[in-house]
This record gives C-alpha cells, structure tokens and sequence, in this order.
C-alpha cells in the first residue's frame, strides 16, 4: 500500500523526520519497503498564467505567449514573459508551470533564453512528464487557478514529499488506511491523532430505497442513502486527485473518485449505483447469495458466472453488483448522473475471502473486506462519504438507512504480565502494559487480586476494538506490547538449551556422509522445488504424480516421483548459460501413491515419502588439460561413483563387494516401488535400453543407473546423453563396522584365468560362482577376484566371448602352497562350467 507523508502527517504530526518516522513503521511491523520523493528533484518552476497568445510567424504548431509570472517592475504594474509554446492546449487566462532562464529540469536539463524560428523564448512552459509528474505529455499541465502567479510550483503542488510503500502482513487490515497508519504513528510516538471531520449532514430529502438482506452469514451491516441532483462533471479538487495519485490510483470523474478516497483515507470500500439504473425503485435492492449460471458483466468489462457460494448486490432487473469485490456495469455512474445510492457495507470476510481470485482479479475492496473492515463505522463514514459528494458535486441527500442483522463478536482477551514479560524477556509492570493499551486506544481492565493471602499473577483484560480483527489470543497482546514498546529494544541475550550430542552408532551413515563422498567425486549438490509439471513427469513416462489442489504456479501442478527430472531441468539451465562440463546430485524425498489408494488430492495418510538420492554427470570425464585425453563420461565412469556411494570399495565402511550388484535391463523406469506396491514396469522407459541396469544391494533392489534415453536427449535438446542414478536412501545408510587388521606378513598368491562363455553371461556372474566355488574350498584365503580383460575374435564362436580375471590370495599364519591354489581354482573352474557353461581357454 502506498500512502504520502504529507496526507499521513495531516492526522498524525510527531517531531521526528521522514527517515526516523519510516524506521519506527518498520519496527513496529509496518515495513517501509520503499520511501520514494513524489517528485524528482527540480528547480526555478513557478506558477505563470497565460494572458494573451498568438501565432508563431514562421511555424503553424507554435505559439507565442505573454505570461505573468508574478516579475513586477519598479512601479509595481506586471511584466509579461515572451515564451514561445507548441501545446495544442494552450488558452487565455490558463495556469502552467513555467520553467524561467536558470531553472534546471529532472534529468539536468537547464532552461536558458532561446530563439526559435527567429522568436525570443524567455523560458518554457512544462507538461506533466517534462517536470516528472506523470507520463501525460499531451499538453501542459493546467494548474488550480486560486494558484498565486510566481509561486514557487514545489510549494504550489506540495512535491517536497515523500510516498512510502508499506508490505503488511494480512492480519493488520486496520492498516489498509491513512487513518489506520496514522493510528499506529500516534500511538509509536505519543503525538496526538486528529482524525478527520466534517459536519454531519442534514438529509433534505426524504427519499429512501429498501433493502432486503436475505443472506446473513454474507452481510452484517448494510447502510445506503440516496442523492439526488449532484453534477457527476464537477472537477475533482487537485487536493484530493494530488493524494490519489500519489496513493497509486488514477482519477476517473469525481463521484469514482470520491469513493475511492474514503476507502484510502478511512478504510472503508463504498460503492456508488446510478439510481436511474438500478430498475423499479419500489422494488428495492437484494443482498444474497448468487444462483448457479448466474452471470453479471463488471465494471472492468468481464463478464463473470456466478455460483452460490458468490454475494451479490441485486436489482428487480437483476444482479447489480459483486459484493464486497467490485460493482456491475449496468449500474455503474457516469458524467451524465443526477441521482445515485451510496452505500455502505461490512461483509463477512468468509463471504468474500478467495472470490476476486476465482475470477482471476484482485479489487481493493476485496483486499480489505477479506481481511476484515470495522463494522461499527458504515454510518459514520458514509455520512463523511456524503459531505464530501454534496460539497464537491452538490445536490440533496437522503436519510441513511442502516440495516443490522450480525456484527463480530469481540470476546475479551486476557493477558498474564509475567508471561509477557517471560516471552519478552522484559521487567514490565502492570501499569507499563496498561500505557500501551492506552495509546492503541483498548478498552482494558486490570486485574491484581491476591489469592489466598498471595499476589497472585497480575493481569490486563482488553475488549478488542471493532476495527483490530487480529486480537484473539494472549499472544496477540504480547505482540502488542513489544510493536509499542519496540522490537528493538529488546534485550538480546543467547538462547540456553542443553546441547546433547546425538549418538551414531559405527553401523549407521548419516547423509552428509553420502553427500561429502559424492562431493569428493566432483559433484554439485542442487535443491529443487518438490512440485514438479505434470508434463514434465509425462516424459519421463511417469504418470502416477499426486495432482495439488492449489499449487503456486501453473507448470507446479504436481509432487515429484522422481529426482531426475529436476536433476535435468537444472542441467537444462547449466547448459542454456554455456556450461560443457556438470555433475549434479540431490538428496530429497519423492511422492507415492501408498498402495490402494486412488484419486488426485494430496493426502499425508496415503502417501509413501521415501528419501532418494539422485545424480547425474554430464560432458568429459574431467577437465580438459594437457595429462590427459577427452573423453565423455559414459555408464562405467557413473557405475564407478555409484559404488563409492554406496561402499562398495571401502571408502565408507564396510560393505561387502558381492552385496552391490547389477541387472541389465531393456526397459529401466525411474519409478522405484514403495512398499508392497505392484510393479511400475508400466510407468514407461526414460534410461537407454541395453545401457541401463537395475541396482541390487544385498538382495534387494534399491534404484537405477543408465544412460538417458535418446528419445530424451533429443526431446531436450542435448548434445549427448547425461548419465543417471537414483537410489533409495534408506538401505545405503547401513553399513559394517570397519574393524582394522594386522596387514600379513607372508606373500601374495595371484592367478589369472581366462574363462570362454557365451556373449550373453555376465563377469557379475562369473565372480559371483568362482567366489561361492573358492571359498568353500579355501575359506578366507580369497582376498579380491576382478575381471580385467575381455576377447572376442579370432579363435571364438561368434557367440561367445573370454573373460580374463585376477584372483589374489594370502592367509595372516602362513605362506600358502601351489596345491591349495590350484585345488581352489579347479574347483571354481567346476561351478561356472556348471552354471554358465564356462571353459578354460587353451
């Protein structure tokens, strides 16, 4: 909301200049969040009146002006100014700003004697944008004639102010006025508040329009009074179009006008109807609820259905207004109203609450009666809005009627001392309280009575006034008293808790343990937002999103069942701004239907959230430099992190190398089943097909790893394929013990086989038999078995293919023979022959 300090100190004038008074808003919670001049700086502009003007000799869109600018000579009698203009609307006896010789524009533009088309020009008249005023450059700026010629036009149109930008929070809407700030400036600095006044006015009219409340739970208070004979074309005075403007709205004619000063000055939204249009008068006005395929064309020229859950205004020809939110067309005033009906209103702001934005708008109106406008001040400030009509427009008016069918209720709030003063951390007495309830204007009543011969907690009961909606609990006083007092005079002390170090056991990770060990690998760690597009999910031929009933921002319209996909879009991102190299990870937790449940609406009881961990890695395998050859990262490069990851290779605890084990597949989903869950095979297919594998941990599946599919490569406008991983988090996070051990003093024993199988076995398979085979035979003297070779040619099948592995034994007691060795290796010879059809190559 913006509102001038001039407009503000008119109520409320304390001592103190506009940068104290701005940060004393802001630490009593009205935050200032900008404090800008009304009008750039500029100087040497007075006030000048046009007396007589003629055609420029040599140019057909200038003129030739005589103006007073208040010079007077020796004797007294005035001089004319010679200011050459081209304005289309310049005219005899008008009031302009005139710029004279020396004068220096916004923008360093000085102003000096000039010749044009051979005329002496002794200054410039100004519109609007050439003094910064406004954006208007259709002519030049007409000022009030009462103005004084030669007065200073800084001074003439008050521009030494300065329009502060205020960011309330919703519950503070006694604050959506001038009044309301002015309110909360007196009771900060203690300097009196005078509110605005006018006289009462004397209805001359007895005319009267009945009103038929037919909805109590949408309107609690109705006040409307007729006028009849007011000019809608009298001019809006440069007083109050001077305030509106600087307050953000644009003027529109005097009786619009009107309305919408008191709603900014008084917080009190008004509507005025054309009377002529609002059908048979007899037949009145209806406040209800709409009817469903009810429609009503609005003021902004959108045409709206209705609903029943939406109040109306209606007429006997139909409905007439959006109440609380914003008036119909049909009745809407214009230049050439006589007669109209104000009114007045307080709807209860669950009637109007989220209504304006169902219809894609917002209204200032709505803005205020959602969040609450006092409902004991409809009379009083529609009588206010009458003077000014009748003063400024003319014409007769009405009694007011007034129609009551439930105000809010104001329970007592009771605040404790000692509480304040424990939360606040304070040594406020009973009477300190008092004072602040004093200068906020709260009824109060004091409580200190003893209790069994004990004083017992010293208390202050308040009445909430009708225009404070946020005071419903003792918090809310306490808040009150620290706003006041000032937030800044708090005490600052350090907060004391007991600081227990939580225990982990040896056999748990944490996760910054898996994320400081990708880290290590050169990853970056991301945070995505945990709403993702439902298209989005679509590609990745995921379908199973939880659609949000009220999500922030359209693309955001469901919760993630993957990381990938915010893993890509970032990718996206890096890429778009020239990046050749990424590596990316993100822990979180993704968003699953719990088995048997169906339906788009998010609820907690049906839904898994398991904690995933996620990376992707994009470009060459490191940076280029002069050591070492380019090359792109490809699946194995992606396999390699992965297994550090998870501990495969020591470096985070104990796991065996055997528990981590991969499944090729040909369709590889990124969904991951919750528990008991059915398959989600048929989720679709977003890694590579043949450059994928599913990843087993101990048996059980925990996630994927692949290539991007080129369908997605394609579609996403990469240059190659970023590599994948996702891996439930919960089964990484457990591990063995590491239990340190005398390194052997006796030799190793290393033996190489090479084994002929067929081209579909895999070396996961091989290892997996030979160790079984070996260890049986030997146990514990196996200390690593890897394959490092692979052939495939000349002396093979065409379907089969040799597998080379290293197989390296030691015992801690004693030097081992070449009988164990070759017996153990015979026999592991023996279970792959048997299990993958394997033969020694000669």
């Amino acid at each position: 909301m913006k509102i001038s300090e001039r407009w503000l100190r008119a109520y409320v004038d304390p001592p103190i200049s506009t940068t104290e008074l701005s940060d004393r808003l802001t630490m009593a919670g009205l935050e200032v969040e900008a404090a800008e001049p009304a009008a750039p700086p500029f100087q040497g502009v007075v006030v000048a009146e046009i007396c007589t003007f003629e055609r420029h000799p040599d140019a057909d869109r200038l003129n030739v002006c005589q103006v007073d600018a208040g010079e007077r000579d020796a004797d007294g009698g005035r001089l004319l100014r010679q200011i050459v203009c081209g304005a289309p609307n310049v005219a005899i006896g008008m009031k302009v700003p005139c710029a004279l010789p020396g004068a220096v524009l916004p923008g360093a533009v000085a102003i000096g004697e000039a010749k044009m088309r051979g005329v002496t020009s002794l200054g410039m008249l100004c519109s609007a944008r050439e003094l910064g005023l406004s954006t208007d450059h259709g002519g030049l700026l007409a000022l009030d004639g009462a103005l004084a010629n030669g007065q200073d036009i800084r001074e003439a149109l008050a521009l030494d102010d300065t329009v502060f930008e205020l960011k309330l929070t919703p519950n503070r809407a006694d604050c959506l006025s001038v009044v309301g700030v002015a309110r909360e400036v007196s009771a900060l600095t203690g300097s009196p508040l005078q509110l605005p006044n006018r006289p009462a006015v004397i209805p001359t009219l007895g005319d009267r329009l009945a009103v038929r409340i037919e909805a109590p739970d949408l309107c609690g208070r109705f006040s409307g009074r007729i006028i009849r004979g007011v000019n809608a074309r009298a001019a809006t005075p440069d007083w109050i179009r001077s305030r509106l403007e600087r307050a953000g709205q644009r003027s529109i004619s005097a009786l619009v006008d009107l309305s919408n000063y008191v709603m900014l000055e008084l917080g009190r939204p008004t509507h005025v109807f054309d009377l002529s249009k609002l059908g048979d008068p007899s037949q009145g006005l209806t406040v209800r609820w709409g009817q469903a395929d009810e429609t009503l064309t609005l003021l902004n020229g959108q045409t709206v259905t209705l609903a029943p859950d939406v109040g109306v205004i209606a007429a006997s020809e139909g409905t007439e207004s959006l109440a609380g939110i914003m008036g119909g067309e049909a009745a809407a005033v214009s230049l050439d109203t006589t007669d109209i009906y104000v009114e007045a209103a307080f709807w209860w702001p669950t009637a109007i609450s989220g209504r304006a934005r169902r219809f894609n708008f917002v209204t200032d109106a709505g803005h205020r009666f959602e969040r609450g406008v006092d409902a004991e001040t409809t009379v009083e400030h529609l009588d206010y809005l009458s003077a000014l009509i009748l003063e400024i427009c003319g014409g007769q008016a009405g009694p007011i009627d007034d129609q009551i069918t439930g105000l809010p209720e104001r329970p007592p709030v009771t605040m404790r001392v000692a509480r304040a003063n424990r939360i606040l951390g304070l040594a406020l007495s009973q009477e300190d309280c008092a004072s602040v309830f004093d200068r906020l204007g709260f009824a109060w009543t004091a409580n200190d009575a003893t209790t069994d011969g004990a004083m017992s907690d010293a208390t202050i009961t308040v009445v909430p006034p009708s225009w404070r909606f946020d005071l419903t609990i003792e918090e809310d006083l306490i808040e009150e008293v620290a706003r006041i007092r000032g937030f800044d005079s708090l005490p600052l002390r350090a907060p004391l808790a007991p600081a227990k170090l939580a225990a982990v056991p040896g056999e748990q990770r944490t996760l910054l343990h898996l994320k400081r060990a990708l880290a290590a690998r050169d990853y970056q760690e991301i945070i995505n937002f945990s709403f993702v597009s439902s298209a989005g999910e679509q590609a990745l031929g995921l379908s199973q999103g939880i659609r949000l009933l009220n999500p922030i921002a359209e693309p955001l319209d469901v919760m993630r069942t993957t990381l990938i996909g915010g893993l890509l879009e970032t990718l996206q991102r890096n890429l778009n701004r020239s990046a050749q190299r990424v590596r990316l990870f993100e822990a979180g937790r993704v968003f699953l239907r719990a088995p048997g449940k169906a339906g788009d609406a998010f609820e907690v009881a049906g839904v898994d959230q398991p904690m995933r961990i996620a990376a992707l890695a994009f470009g060459d395998t490191s940076d280029a430099q002069w050591g070492l050859p380019s090359r792109t990262v490809d699946f194995y490069d992606a396999k390699a992190d992965l297994e550090v990851l998870v501990g495969a290779d020591g470096s985070l605890g104990s796991v065996a190398s055997d528990a981590l084990t991969f499944e090729p597949v040909t369709s590889a989903p990124l969904g991951l089943e919750p528990p008991g869950a059915a398959s989600v095979e048929s989720i679709g297919t977003a890694l590579h097909p043949g450059r994928s594998a599913r990843v087993y941990l101990r048996g059980q599946p925990v996630g994927w790893i692949g290539e991007l599919h080129p369908r997605l490569t394609s579609s996403l406008d990469f240059t190659r394929a970023p590599i994948v991983f996702e891996l439930d988090l919960e089964p990484l996070l457990s591990t063995s013990v590491v239990k340190p051990r005398e390194p052997s003093k006796f030799p190793q024993v290393v033996r190489d086989l090479a084994l002929v199988v067929g081209r579909d076995c895999s070396a996961q398979s091989l290892v997996s038999h030979l160790r079984q085979a070996i260890e049986a035979a030997v146990p514990g003297l196996l200390q690593s078995c890897w394959p490092f070779d692979e052939y495939r040619g000349k002396g093979l099948e065409n379907n089969e293919k040799s597998l080379a592995f290293r197989f390296v034994f030691q015992d801690n007691s004693r030097t081992l023979n070449d009988e164990e060795i070759e017996r153990a290796l015979r026999d592991g010879i023996a279970a792959v022959a048997q299990h993958c059809g394997a033969r020694l190559r000669g």
